[in-house]
């Protein structure tokens, strides 16, 4: 047996399945190299602040998301903790970068909003 920390079929579908929302993905690369907050994310994306706390929510609700209280505002990050994390990983490496998303946030002076 291969001594990678291994996956069970049926987690990996899961979390494949949350992949499998666009939105749900891009937001997860983003993450992965940045803290967002919920309404940062609303503007990247153009959505509502409750679509994206659905998403949010989805994705927290199976350890893939984690959340830190900076004053008022909640950030989101990926959890590096999570026990999948390298399968998370080698998913999301293989993504282009969502970065020029918040370059663009900053341009329109919106990413410090949250701060």
């Amino acid at each position: 047996m291969d001594t990678k920390a291994s996956i069970k079929m049926e987690k990996a579908a899961q979390i494949l399945k949350l992949f499998g929302d666009k939105t749900r993905l891009s937001m997860m690369k983003l993450l992965q190299t940045n803290e967002c907050c919920v309404g940062e994310l609303v503007e990247i994306y153009k959505v509502s602040q409750p679509a994206i706390s659905q998403n949010l929510r989805k994705l927290k609700d199976i350890g893939l998301v984690k959340e830190k209280r900076k004053g008022q505002w909640i950030f989101y990050s990926i959890n590096q903790t999570h026990e999948h994390y390298d399968f998370l990983v080698n998913i999301l490496d293989s993504l282009p970068t969502q970065d020029d998303r918040l370059l663009e946030l900053e341009k329109q002076g919106l990413r410090i909003s949250c701060c």
